[in-house]
């Protein structure tokens, strides 16, 4: 596996266990198992198509991948919850973008 797609699926479940935190608090810690393990597991699948061997490309047109990507992903799972929560729906995106940030920024 390469090191961007190591890097990328590590990356979405981290920020996978802060998105999981963050629904806790907001469900004020009445989310059900299912639920929190779906939206951690989206996260994962976040980082599986963000770390994808893609074409080098300039940072901006990779960090607009990253938020299509995101939200690609993040909307399958906002859909399938009767868009019921919009927060977790724009952090996707955002994972998407800080993913892709992270993966592209230049090296030292």
């Amino acid at each position: 596996m390469k090191k961007r797609m190591k890097v990328a699926l590590i990356g979405g479940a981290v920020l996978g266990v802060f998105c999981v935190v963050g629904a806790y608090i907001r469900s004020d810690f009445t989310a059900s198992p299912i639920f929190v393990f779906s939206l951690w597991y989206n996260r994962v699948i976040i980082g599986l198509a963000v770390g994808a061997p893609w074409a080098a490309t300039e940072r901006s047109k990779a960090l607009v991948r990253g938020a299509l990507l995101g939200l690609l992903v993040s909307f399958a799972f906002y859909s399938s919850t009767g868009f019921q929560d919009p927060i977790s729906f724009v952090a996707g995106i955002l994972y998407g973008v800080f993913l892709e940030g992270w993966l592209s920024r230049t090296k030292k």
